[in-house]
């Protein structure tokens, strides 16, 4: 972007405020305009100037972060990043805030060691300017860590899915009547695949997501998914059978692969860097589908911005799978699925509304 992003942090503590601004402030194309206790602050401070994105605490007094975005994408909608400490009890609330408007969730840094604070800086400040080219449409109303010690370093070098997995030989695997879907997603992804997962029947081939999510978050995002969908849908446990009508949700700050024996298909849930700059990574779940699937997959890329699963999707398009990539005009940030079409890995282009269509015709041919 010519222009740098103006972010405004809203958040009651000092500390959280001023690790944010370090943060924020380390990458060229980002700029902190401000920072406010509590939304009533926050208002005063947008009528002096609106800001491109806006990271909001979750519990704050006065009004909580919740109350605060439903009556901002109501009024004025502006990207909104959750920012929130994220134990198991408040990620149904954080799914609260996807549906209310926000554009992402992330986790409050952690600042007790090094890489900690590298991950959450490259984490934290890729999420902003994904935000900032979302597509926010207006909707109807409906703790504390230690100073950082300095500001953050520069974070390593991207890393590529080599670091998990060789890439895939030329050998095609065997083809098997039993089809394999393999979806990734970023911003904007979590109503995305719920449109996606709820227009698929209970016999669907058996489906595998990598969707960027913080840690804990995924948890509560499948049971959510899984109450709405004829699907079953869970997190991924390691060693799991991918079933069919099953859909699994790689954990959050876990790499998921696919794995196959004999004919059965299974999924290994590792450790590891990042990869793409996500954990878990699109392309680290691509890619093992391009090594034990080959033409028995089918693998989709959905809204999202940067590169991650464009590599991946390009090694299973080249193994034989049949490859589908999200159209711009449906995605709320059309990074990911437009770097696959470029890269040459996207055998088809389609609407939103045409995705399971898609899958379910390709498991009938």
């Amino acid at each position: 972007m010519s222009q740098k992003i103006r972010v405004l942090i809203v958040d009651d503590s000092a500390t959280v405020r001023r690790t944010l601004t370090d943060i924020l402030s380390s990458d060229p194309d980002i700029e902190v305009m401000g920072a406010a206790a509590d939304p009533y602050a926050a208002v005063r401070r947008i009528a002096e100037e609106a800001p491109d994105v806006i990271t909001l605490d979750v519990e704050m007094p006065r009004m909580d972060g919740i109350t605060f975005l439903r009556k901002l994408m109501s009024q004025h909608p502006i990207p909104v990043v959750m920012c929130s400490s994220l134990v198991e009890d408040g990620s149904e609330t954080l799914m609260q805030a996807l549906e209310a408007g926000a554009a992402e969730v992330i986790l409050k840094p952690r600042i007790d060691t090094r890489q900690c604070l590298l991950d959450a800086q490259v984490r934290i400040c890729d999420t902003v300017k994904a935000a900032a080219r979302a597509r926010i449409r207006q909707r109807p109303h409906a703790a504390a860590a230690e100073p950082a010690a300095g500001r953050p370093r520069t974070p390593e070098p991207k890393l590529s899915a080599d670091v998990m997995m060789p890439a895939p030989g030329k050998g095609a695997m065997a083809r098997t009547t039993e089809r394999i879907v393999c979806i990734g997603a970023s911003t904007g992804g979590t109503e995305a695949l719920r449109e996606v997962l709820e227009a698929l029947p209970a016999d669907c081939p058996g489906i595998v997501v990598v969707q960027h999510m913080p840690e804990s978050f995924t948890a509560a995002f499948a049971r959510r998914l899984d109450s709405l969908c004829e699907v079953t849908v869970r997190e991924a446990r390691d060693g799991d059978t991918v079933l069919r009508g099953q859909v699994l949700i790689a954990p959050g700050n876990r790499h998921m692969l696919l794995q196959r024996s004999g004919a059965r298909y299974l999924v290994a849930v590792k450790d590891g860097p990042l990869v793409s700059r996500h954990r878990p990574s699109v392309d680290v779940l691509f890619r093992s589908s391009a090594h034990c699937a080959g033409a028995n997959a089918v693998g989709v890329i959905m809204t999202g911005m940067g590169d991650d699963g464009a590599t991946g999707m390009r090694e299973m398009h080249e193994a034989g799978a049949f490859t589908l990539a999200q159209d711009e005009e449906s995605c709320v940030v059309f990074g990911m699925p437009k770097e696959a079409i470029v890269r040459g890995g996207v055998d088809k282009v389609v609407g939103l509304s045409s995705i399971a269509r898609e899958i379910l015709r390709h498991d009938r041919s």
